[in-house]
C-alpha cells in the first residue's frame, strides 16, 4: 500500500513544483511573428508598447493605463473570444477604457495571429 502512495505522490511532483496546474501552451513561432506584424501595422504598440506592457509613447499621455498584455493573472482571467469582441467593438462596446479604438478590419487569420502574439506576452 506503502509504494502505491509513493507513486501517486511522485506522478504529481511535477505540477506542485511547476507553481501552476495549468499545462505549458506551445505557441507556433509563425503565427506569433504574424501576430506581432498585425500589432504593427494597426499601431496597437503606440498604447501597448513594443513588448505590450502598456507602455507605448501613447500612454503617458492618457488618463487610464492601457492594458498590459503580459501580466499572466489577466491572461489566464480572459478568454480569446472577449479579447476579439474587445479588438473589433473596442472598449466603450465592452464596458472598458473608451480610448481602446475599434478595430473591425482585424479578422480571420490575422485575428487568430493576433491573439496569439497577445498569448506570447504573457510573463
Amino acid at each position: 500500500m506503502k509504494k502505491h502512495m509513493i507513486i501517486a505522490l511522485m506522478a504529481l511532483l511535477p505540477v506542485a513544483c511547476s507553481g501552476s496546474d495549468e499545462p505549458e501552451v506551445k505557441l507556433d513561432p509563425a503565427a506569433v511573428a504574424a501576430g506581432q506584424k498585425v500589432f504593427a501595422a494597426n499601431a496597437c504598440a503606440g498604447c501597448h508598447g513594443e513588448t505590450g506592457t502598456g507602455d507605448g509613447a501613447a500612454a503617458a499621455a492618457l488618463p487610464v493605463k492601457p492594458r498590459n498584455y503580459s501580466d499572466a493573472k489577466w491572461q489566464a482571467e480572459t478568454t480569446d473570444e472577449q479579447l476579439i469582441k474587445v479588438i473589433n467593438e473596442g472598449g466603450a462596446a465592452n464596458g472598458l477604457n473608451a480610448l481602446m479604438a475599434a478595430y473591425p478590419n482585424i479578422q480571420g487569420e490575422d485575428m487568430k495571429n493576433l491573439i496569439t502574439f497577445i498569448r506570447s506576452l504573457k510573463k
